[in-house]
């Protein structure tokens, strides 16, 4: 399954000397991949993705958002900076589900 959507990059604290910065799957795509993925998860409710913003490709996990809202994708400080992309920045994203 292929998710490709437009997401506003947005950032959680979680400790105060980390930062991490996510850009969300809608909620409809969301629900789709929860469907197609049944009980297939990992730690934290994880599943394994190959992101694609821009040019830049990677391997790693969506997380289940707050709530049971859209899933959330984490956006490492190099994807970023090779991207050119910053806390409120709007991005392309493509999400391949692997392992599924």
């Amino acid at each position: 399954m292929v998710v490709v959507f437009e997401g506003q990059l947005w950032s959680w604290d979680a400790r105060r000397v980390d930062s991490w910065v996510f850009v969300t799957l809608p909620e409809d795509e969301s629900e789709e991949i929860r469907e197609v993925a049944g009980g297939v998860r990992r730690g934290f409710g994880s599943l394994r993705v190959r992101a694609t913003v821009g040019t830049t490709s990677w391997k790693t996990s969506i997380f289940p958002g707050s709530g049971g809202g859209g899933f959330v994708l984490p956006l490492k400080r190099p994807v970023r900076k090779a991207e050119a992309l910053d806390v409120g920045d709007t991005a392309t994203v493509t999400v391949e589900l692997l392992d599924v």
